[in-house]
This record gives C-alpha cells, sequence and structure tokens, in this order.
C-alpha cells in the first residue's frame, strides 16, 4: 500500500501542476500594462458578449425614440432614425432584415453583426477576453482530475479495510496517507475548471471595474445596461420588452444549434461573470484545441458544424449568419476559429 500511496501523490502532483501551468499560459496576456475598455460597447461586451452589446444599443435607441414599440414583442423604426455607434447600426440593419419586426430577431440577429462580434476580437487582441475555447483542454483536465480524485477518495476507504486484513498494525491507515492528496487534487481540479470557463481575464476584470468607477454616479438606462447587463436595467418599460427579447434569442441560439449563455462568475465581482451567446472569434484561441466556438461552452456555431460550413449559421429564425462577406468576423478565411472542436 506504500508503494500505491506514493504513486498517487506523484500522479495528483504532476497533473495539478501541469493543469495550473497549462492553464496560466493559455490565458492571454495583456498587450500593454494599461490595456483598458475604449467605450461602454466594450464594457458591455465584457460583461455578456454580443448580447449585452446590443442590448445597450436597443435601450438607447428605445429610450430616445428612435425605436418604438409597434405591438407586444415587435418594434419599429421611426422614419429618418440614425445610428450612433457600430452597435446601433447593427440593430438598424437588422431590423431591416427582419420582416415580422419581432425584438428578438432584431437581437439575434445584430448579436452576429460583425461589427458586434468584431468587438470581441480587439478585446481578445488587447488580452482583456479570452477567445472561445482557448480554455476548454484545462476545463476537462479539470474535471477529469476532479473526478478520478474523487473517485480514488472513496476507493481507499475499502482499500483501507482491505490493509487492516492483511495486516493488523500497517501503521499510518492508507486513506489517511492518500486523503490530504486525493482531496486537494479535487479541489484543484474544480477551481482550475471554473477558472477555464470565465473568459474574462483579470485584466479585463480590473479595466470593467475602473469603466464603473468613472461612471458610478451615471444611473442612466443605457449606461447600467452597459456596465451591469439587463439586471442592471430598472426602467419597467424597457424591462418588459427586453427581458423576454433574451428569452426568445436563447431559444433560437438552442434551435440553431448554439448553446445558451451560462455565466461564470468570477472571483473578484460576480456580476462580471460573463461572457457571450454566439461570439465567433477570428483569433486561433491562444492554445485551443484546433478551434474556437461560437458558444459559450465553446460550441461552434451550429450543432457539430464550424460557422462557415455548409447550412450551418449562427442566425436563428431571423435568417442571420454568421459567415458572409470577407469582412465577416466569421468568415471562412485562414484565421477563422469557429469550427466545433470536439
Amino acid at each position: 500500500m506504500n508503494a500505491l500511496a506514493v504513486v498517487i501523490w506523484v500522479a495528483v502532483v504532476v497533473s495539478c501542476v501541469l493543469l495550473v501551468r497549462g492553464l496560466r499560459r493559455a490565458r492571454p496576456a495583456p498587450a500593454a500594462p494599461a490595456a483598458g475598455l475604449h467605450d461602454l460597447s466594450e464594457a458591455a461586451f465584457v460583461v455578456g458578449g454580443p448580447a449585452t452589446v446590443v442590448d445597450s444599443a436597443l435601450v438607447s435607441m428605445l429610450g430616445d425614440g428612435r425605436l418604438v414599440v409597434g405591438g407586444p414583442g415587435i418594434v419599429q423604426v421611426r422614419p429618418g432614425a440614425r445610428a450612433g455607434d457600430p452597435a446601433e447600426r447593427a440593430v438598424l440593419q437588422a431590423h431591416a432584415a427582419a420582416p415580422s419586426g419581432w425584438l428578438y430577431q432584431v437581437r439575434y440577429a445584430a448579436m452576429c453583426d460583425p461589427a458586434v462580434q468584431g468587438i470581441g476580437d480587439a478585446l481578445a487582441a488587447r488580452g482583456l477576453v479570452s477567445p472561445p475555447g482557448t480554455g476548454r483542454t484545462w476545463r476537462r483536465w479539470g474535471l477529469v482530475q476532479a473526478v478520478v480524485c474523487g473517485v480514488w477518495l472513496v476507493a481507499s476507504i475499502p482499500l483501507t479495510v482491505v490493509e487492516f486484513a492483511l495486516d493488523p498494525d500497517p501503521g499510518v491507515p492508507f486513506v489517511v496517507t492518500v486523503a490530504p492528496a486525493l482531496f486537494a487534487g479535487l479541489v484543484l481540479g474544480l477551481f482550475c475548471r471554473a477558472r477555464a470557463g470565465n473568459r474574462v481575464t483579470p485584466a479585463g476584470l480590473r479595466a470593467l471595474l475602473a469603466l464603473r468607477s468613472a461612471y458610478v454616479n451615471d444611473h442612466s438606462p443605457y449606461v447600467q445596461t452597459a456596465l451591469f447587463g439587463l439586471r442592471g436595467l430598472h426602467d419597467p418599460f424597457l424591462r418588459e420588452q427586453l427581458v423576454p427579447a433574451a428569452r426568445g434569442t436563447r431559444l433560437a441560439a438552442a434551435q440553431s444549434g448554439a448553446r445558451p449563455h451560462r455565466p461564470h462568475s468570477s472571483s473578484s465581482d460576480s456580476s462580471a461573470a460573463l461572457l457571450p451567446v454566439l461570439w465567433c472569434a477570428t483569433s486561433d484561441g491562444g492554445g485551443g484545441s484546433g478551434g474556437s466556438g461560437c458558444g459559450s461552452g465553446g460550441s461552434g456555431c451550429g450543432s457539430g458544424s464550424g460557422c462557415g460550413s455548409t447550412g450551418s449559421s449562427c442566425g436563428g429564425s431571423s435568417g442571420s449568419s454568421c459567415s458572409g462577406s470577407s469582412s465577416s468576423s466569421c468568415s471562412s478565411s485562414s484565421s477563422s476559429s469557429c469550427s466545433s472542436s470536439s
């Protein structure tokens, strides 16, 4: 049993060291020590990805009357309405392509617009967020390590009984010998799995907190939505429009094969937990396993297929696709990493 205990200790220590090193190397480094967020659209992407960027634009346009509610869940654009930034331009283009004017369709199509997707690429280039799929390998490693350690922790109890049956005076019981290593491996595996799933880097979190401090006295719906997502939106009329639209978007994402958003809490600020439904990063993922996906769990735009593959798209019932012109962040260029990797 002593030899088995030594093997278990060595295996757990080696696995933990490799897991921690791999996770640290997979995190993109900030492009500069002072890398920060340039505007509220970038802050919105850090908070909730393309969804929060578009929600902020919708709040701004509904608030100043450029968009008006034409019925339950339906919006119309006022004649002469103009966009103030790329996200608002994406909303107007999405509305023009949505014949029914359903808000969830407009929201979903705008999320897949290259201009909105490009915000994530710019943040990833500056090391403020990790591209989709970056931590997939280490997330799986952490889970496997935790499960294996848990199984051995349970198995050490009957092995200790066998040890006492073979030798009434074995010295330190087997379970006591291996329990510290196995328990530490289990906890570290789960911790690293959670860290690998959080795409906001420490530099991105610091930049978000700095921008929140700069706008601490601004309680306008647009600013609060950009900095905190829909949970920061307290206007009852706007919430009545956008919360159901968010639910509709999740259904559209599920129907198109993309995984629904599952926020990951940050150890420093649980509200910045965050990233996206449908971000098709064009960067290579910095150590991901061959590609990064659009869904929050690293899935491709469609189930089992990449952004540019035939018959698959990030758009739902609105008919919008992540693939498109050469300027699209989901185009099938050599640098694209939208394909799903299993």
